[in-house]
């Protein structure tokens, strides 16, 4: 076994500058009784890598769609805004808003969650860009959850070889992950996410507004990558999760929106580190071998995040088979996410195609099967596995039988 990547920050005391790549502001206190003040998480220092700058901002805080014609700048004429069928009507609200701004705005509508994340979805957009003149100066919008922010950025980075994006993230699984750092990509038949680029937006507006009518499934999905930062570097996370479990479900709540501060903060300085996943960034991929295999062989009917719940709940009992984490870290796991009442078995008679699913995963080398564990809280590494065997061994342990049924989430 070999560990691949440098550790991931240290246990969150949400670090700031140079340093870790991420800094933190938030404006004044609001006063009793109104929203607080957005909080601004800046990912990198301006400098970036591979001839894209990163120096961009991600808005947390409530009522943010005001600020989206400053995050797309003066420069474009014309800007694309790409939103699902299920939030028609706020894609309409967002194009009459840039139009009122002075852009030329045009709306592109796409399926809803994974359907979305196609190359036919992704060549429709690009028709619409052709037809409408765009140029790259232009710029591209996403309005919607983690798919709908992975096809646009990926419409984005491949029209004219790169154009300016700016996300709005409506999901938590959104707001946390798929807005922040620049991955963008599509699936096909044979995984998630095979073909895309790294493309950093030009802004992130998380407006907390989105959350107040996400479904609460939807809602708490999205925790299971919040948990993930906490395990590999925040333990704060894990802490609030533990102290209130309920608040950290409430879209009203001070909690959940420290939950998102956190998490977006860890990603922004593992990202302002190492942009294109050249080593710590693979840190973020923890849990996600067997979640992305799981997605697989449900042919995307789970939510990514109820995918991940049990893929950390795998990662643990891996690394704990592998004496690397101790007996109390890896039932920590298990413990954090029921808290959410998020799953943490999967059907024992899927194994063989779970096990086709992890060797097509992106940290694999040739044939050698990699997966990020933890040695202890906040002390990821990406762990070459020397036996397939350990894996099906290790499986038993979240394995339930098929008739235990499907998972709500």
């Amino acid at each position: 076994m070999n560990d691949q990547a440098d550790p991931a920050p240290e246990p969150d005391q949400r670090p700031q500058g140079e340093e870790t790549g991420a800094e933190q502001t938030s404006e004044a206190a609001a006063p009793a009784g109104e929203a607080p003040e957005p909080t601004t998480i800046t990912v990198g220092d301006g400098g970036g890598s591979g001839g894209q700058a990163l120096g961009y901002d991600v808005v947390v805080g409530n009522g943010l769609l005001a600020r989206l014609p400053e995050m797309i700048g003066t420069q474009p004429e014309r800007v694309l805004v790409i939103h699902p069928r299920a939030l028609r009507a706020t894609g309409d609200v967002v194009r009459e808003d840039l139009e009122n701004a002075g852009y030329k705005a045009v709306v592109a509508e796409i399926p809803d969650a994974e359907e979305g994340k196609h190359i036919q979805v992704a060549a429709f957009c690009w028709q619409v860009l052709g037809q409408n003149d765009f140029t790259r100066s232009d710029a591209v919008v996403s309005v919607g959850g983690g798919a709908v922010t992975d096809v646009a950025g990926f419409v984005a980075a491949t029209w004219l070889r790169g154009v300016r994006v700016v996300h709005m993230p409506t999901t938590l699984l959104g707001m946390v992950d798929a807005a922040v750092g620049g991955k963008t990509g599509i699936n096909t038949a044979e995984g998630k996410n095979l073909v895309g680029s790294f493309h950093q937006p030009a802004g992130v507006l998380a407006d907390l507004d989105t959350l107040l009518t996400l479904p609460r499934n939807e809602l708490v999905a999205g925790l299971a990558e919040v948990v993930k930062c906490g395990f590999i570097s925040d333990e704060r996370i894990l802490e609030i999760i533990e102290e209130h479990p309920e608040q950290a479900q409430n879209p009203h709540s001070a909690q959940l929106r420290e939950l998102i501060e956190r998490a977006i903060a860890v990603k922004a300085a593992v990202v302002g580190r190492d942009p294109k996943e050249a080593g710590l960034r693979e840190s973020l991929n923890y849990g996600h071998t067997l979640a992305h295999a799981i997605e697989l062989a449900e042919r995307y009917q789970w939510r990514h995040g109820a995918a991940v719940s049990v893929g950390l709940v795998y990662a643990a009992e891996l690394a704990r088979s592998l004496g690397r984490l101790d007996d109390a870290a890896a039932d920590r796991h298990r413990s954090v996410l029921q808290l959410l009442g998020l799953p943490t078995t999967y059907r024992d008679d899927r194994w063989n195609q779970l096990l086709e699913g992890i060797r097509r995963d992106k940290k694999n080398r040739g044939d050698q099967l990699r997966f990020v564990l933890l040695s202890a809280q906040g002390q990821p590494a990406t762990v070459e596995i020397p036996d397939a065997s350990i894996l099906y061994a290790t499986y038993q342990e979240i394995a339930e039988p098929e008739t235990a049924g499907p998972v709500s989430l």
